[in-house]
C-alpha cells in the first residue's frame, strides 16, 4: 500500500498547527460522507480511546530514606498489602490487592485514587534490620507530593476486544465481568469497540513500544506488549479484528500528573476491587489500508459470547455478536432475548478521544513511531498444574 504521509511529515504539521486531527467517530462519519480515499488524504491523525476496568494495574512508589534508614520487608498502605523486595524503600501496589481490615470494600485501587486526590495515606512497614538499614519498623503518613517517584506501571491494559459474559446456570455469579444473572438473565461486555485503540490498529502497525499516549489524564507510553498478549487468536478475515481477547499493552506514566477524572477505583460486588483507567492513543493515517481499519464501524466488529458458569478453563462459546447489537441493549442467545450492559464507558472514551485531539492540535503532543512493533506471533500459554 502506497504511503500517503510519514511520521516526520505529520509531526511537522503538528508543530506548525496544521495537522488535521479527527476522533475515530468523526473519521467514520467523514469516510461515509466523502469516501475512504478522500478521508485518508484529508486526515493526518485519528484519536482512539477506551475507559474501563483494568485489573492488571498498579503503581511503583519510592518513599525516600528515613533516619535511621529501613530496608522495608513488608509494607502496608492504608492497611493494603504491597509488594516490597525492590531494594529498600521501593514498593509495588497492585490495584486488586484488598485491605487486611476492610476486606473487599477497600483495596489497592482505592489507595491509588486517594493518592491522586492528594489525601494522606498511612504507611506501615517492618523489616529484619541490617547494619546499613538498622530500623525494624516505621509508621507514618504521606501524600503523593511528599514522596519521590510515583510511577503507574500497568502490566496489562487496553485489551484488543473482549468476550461477552453470560451465565446459563441456575445461580447468580459474581465475576470480574460483573454480576451475571442465572438462566441467561443478562450479558455484559467491556470494550469501546469502534473507538478502541487496539480495534482500530488490529495488526499493531502504529501502536508499539514507545508509542506516546494519553494515560489517566497525563502523558504516558507503551512500555512493552502486555501480559497475556495473544495475537494469534482467530480474526475476522475482512477487518483483521480478533473475535476474542487478543493483544494487550503494558503502559507506564507519572501518577503525579494523573487525574481522578480518568483513574477511578471500583468495587465489583463479591469479587473485589479494580481500577478504571482511561487510555487514548493517536493513530496516524499513513495510507489507505490504515484508513480502512480506522473507518470500521460497530456492526463490523464482533465479540464471542462465553458461558461463565462453566468453571473449567475452556468455557463454552455460544456464538458471536456485533457491538452494534450489544450497544442496542439486547442480543439473542439460543432464541432468547437477553439484555446487555457495558462495563466500560463509551461516553468517557469519547471524551478522552476529544481531549487527545485538542492536545495534538495545540502542538504539544507529537506522535511517536514505535521503537519496536508488538508481536503478531506470540501465544498465551495456560498454567499446567503439576500434581
Amino acid at each position: 500500500m502506497k504511503q500517503i504521509r510519514s511520521y516526520a511529515e505529520i509531526n511537522e504539521k503538528i508543530k506548525n498547527g496544521r495537522a488535521v486531527v479527527l476522533t475515530a467517530e468523526e473519521f467514520i462519519k467523514l469516510s461515509k460522507k466523502e469516501g475512504l480515499k478522500s478521508a485518508a488524504k484529508k486526515v493526518d491523525i485519528v484519536t482512539t480511546a477506551t475507559f474501563g476496568p483494568m485489573c492488571s494495574s498498579g503503581i511503583i512508589l519510592n518513599f525516600g530514606h528515613s533516619d535511621p534508614p529501613i530496608k522495608m520487608q513488608s509494607v502496608w498502605l492504608n492497611d493494603v498489602p504491597t509488594h516490597a523486595g525492590l531494594a529498600a524503600v521501593d514498593i509495588y501496589l497492585g490495584a486488586t490487592e484488598i485491605s487486611t481490615t476492610k476486606g473487599m470494600e477497600y483495596g489497592g485501587a482505592h489507595v491509588i485514587e486517594d493518592l491522586i486526590r492528594r489525601n494522606k495515606v498511612t504507611l506501615k512497614a517492618v523489616a529484619y534490620g541490617t547494619d546499613c538499614y538498622p530500623r525494624k519498623d516505621i509508621k507514618t503518613k504521606f501524600t503523593l507530593d511528599s514522596i519521590n517517584q510515583a510511577i503507574m506501571l500497568n502490566p496489562r491494559n487496553a485489551y484488543q476486544n473482549y468476550s461477552v459474559a453470560v451465565n446459563s446456570s441456575n445461580r447468580t455469579l459474581y465475576t470480574y465481568m460483573g454480576v451475571l444473572l442465572p438462566n441467561l438473565g443478562n450479558a455484559t461486555y467491556c470494550n469501546a469497540s469502534q473507538l478502541s485503540p487496539m480495534i482500530k490498529d488490529p495488526l499493531y502497525r502504529t501502536i508499539g513500544v514507545g508509542t506516546r499516549i494519553f494515560f489517566g489524564g497525563a502523558v504516558g507510553y507503551v512500555a512493552w506488549e502486555g501480559t497475556q498478549h495473544n495475537p494469534t487468536n482467530e480474526r475476522d478475515p475482512n477487518t483483521k479484528i480478533p473475535y476474542t481477547p487478543s493483544g494487550t499493552l503494558c503502559l507506564i506514566g507519572d501518577l503525579k500528573n494523573m487525574s481522578t477524572d480518568f483513574i477511578r477505583a471500583a468495587l465489583f460486588h463479591k469479587y473485589g476491587t479494580t481500577l478504571y483507567v482511561g487510555v487514548g492513543i493517536p493513530i496516524p493515517v499513513l495510507d489507505e489500508d490504515m484508513a480502512r481499519h480506522l473507518a470500521v464501524t460497530d456492526d463490523k466488529i464482533f465479540a464471542t459470547i462465553i458461558d461463565y458458569s462453566v468453571p473449567k478453563r475452556a468455557k463454552p462459546k455460544l456464538g458471536r455478536v456485533s457491538y452494534a447489537e450489544l450497544r442496542s441493549g439486547y442480543i439473542e442467545i439460543e432464541g432468547k432475548k437477553v439484555p446487555t450492559a457495558p462495563l466500560s464507558s463509551y461516553a468517557k472514551a469519547r471524551e478522552i478521544s476529544s481531549i487527545l485531539k485538542k492536545w495534538i492540535e495545540s502542538g504539544k503532543f507529537p506522535i511517536t513511531q514505535p521503537l519496536e512493533r508488538l508481536s503478531l506471533e506470540s501465544t498465551f500459554k495456560p498454567l499446567d498444574v503439576m500434581e
